[in-house]
């Protein structure tokens, strides 16, 4: 049987055993985020974390803590909370920007996040890693991710410069202007996270072989919405753009 998980499209449907009749859906994996940031960071994982729970409710544990620590203090933090939780997290996301932080701090996370994955690996049974670790870095900053949800860009911006843009963007849509910390910005973009992905991905290729301090823009953002993204119940009322 196979354990990939369902199409986002099959979710909700009803998967009869023929001889049980009991209804079987597959389940998402348990995850963990840790960010740097304290307000913007956690209210848009906090809402991705609510969208998923009114399916899954008590299956997936996104557990975001808003660290506001530098980066290798922000994944010693990780470890520690997977060490002391008691839960076996398939998946531990560690998320920072890029701007906050210097360039050999930056990348060394997400060298600490490849060999910690390496080790638990070499340890495991048939090289079926218990808990993979990932760096979820945005440079400059998270407000790239949230921009790629309408436009494109490979241009090198400051943090201050992606807000205006940001709010271009939104009153477009008929949203208010872009603000740090508004608690509502999961569920306004949610619509155009196909998109956001596939730009997020396209930057990635353009920064193939290149540290995060010297990807600019790049965000790996992308990584973890593409992991969750069949698990995202959109809105009845929306309709999701491609």
């Amino acid at each position: 049987m196979s354990l990939k998980p369902v199409k986002k499209s099959d979710l909700g449907k009803t998967w009869m055993n023929p001889r049980k009749g009991k209804r079987i859906l597959i389940q998402p994996e348990y995850h963990l985020i840790v960010t740097e940031g304290t307000k913007t960071e956690p209210n848009y994982f906090k809402a991705l974390q609510d969208n998923i729970h009114e399916k899954y409710k008590n299956r997936i544990r996104l557990e975001i803590h808003g660290e506001g620590n530098n980066t290798i203090s922000l994944f010693d933090r990780a470890i520690q909370i997977v060490r002391n939780s008691g839960i076996t997290y398939k998946h531990v996301w560690i998320v920072y920007d890029v701007d906050d932080f210097p360039a050999d701090k930056i990348n060394k996370t997400k060298e600490l996040c490849n060999n910690i994955t390496e080790e638990l690996s070499k340890k495991s049974e048939n090289n079926d890693v218990e808990t993979f670790y990932h760096a979820l870095w945005s440079n400059e900053c998270i407000e790239l991710w949230f921009l790629l949800h309408f436009d494109y860009l490979e241009s090198n911006l400051h943090r201050s410069e992606y807000y205006p843009k940001l709010t271009k963007c939104l009153l477009k849509i008929g949203q208010n202007e872009y603000k740090k910390n508004r608690n509502d910005i999961f569920t306004v973009l949610l619509p155009y996270l196909t998109t956001a992905i596939k730009n997020a991905k396209r930057l990635a290729n353009i920064n193939e072989g290149k540290t995060p301090a010297n990807s600019n823009p790049g965000t790996t953002v992308y990584e973890l919405l593409e992991k969750l993204e069949p698990y995202i119940t959109y809105p009845s009322d929306k309709i999701k753009k491609e």
